[in-house]
């Protein structure tokens, strides 16, 4: 078990994205726009999946690994910090799937 958390990954997303390193995929993706990010988050979405159907279990984890990863990205490039993502998902847990889904706007 590591101690490694998406907190972690969230700082280490930010330094990048305002670092100078030319060679920083991070740095590279950011300045394509929220367009190419949510792209490349779709993509890890359907890889990830794909690893699933196909019950290939260290590719769900790879593929999972990115798909968080990218998805830490549009939420940097979206100004959603992951603390409000997570309040949330905590807000959600005093209620049943079922019920929360109904409460909300768009149903």
């Amino acid at each position: 078990m590591t101690n490694f958390t998406l907190t972690d990954l969230e700082a280490i997303i930010a330094e990048r994205a305002n670092s100078e390193d030319e060679l920083s995929y991070t740095r590279k993706l950011i300045s394509k726009g929220i367009s190419k990010c949510a792209q490349k988050l779709g993509e890890e979405a359907v890889e990830t999946a794909i690893a699933a159907v196909e019950r290939d279990r260290e590719e769900v984890a790879s593929e999972a690994a990115d798909l968080l990863y990218h998805l830490l990205v549009v939420l940097r490039v979206s100004d959603v910090p992951l603390d409000e993502v997570m309040t949330k998902l905590a807000a959600r847990t005093g209620q049943t799937g079922l019920e929360e889904k109904a409460s909300r706007k768009d149903g």
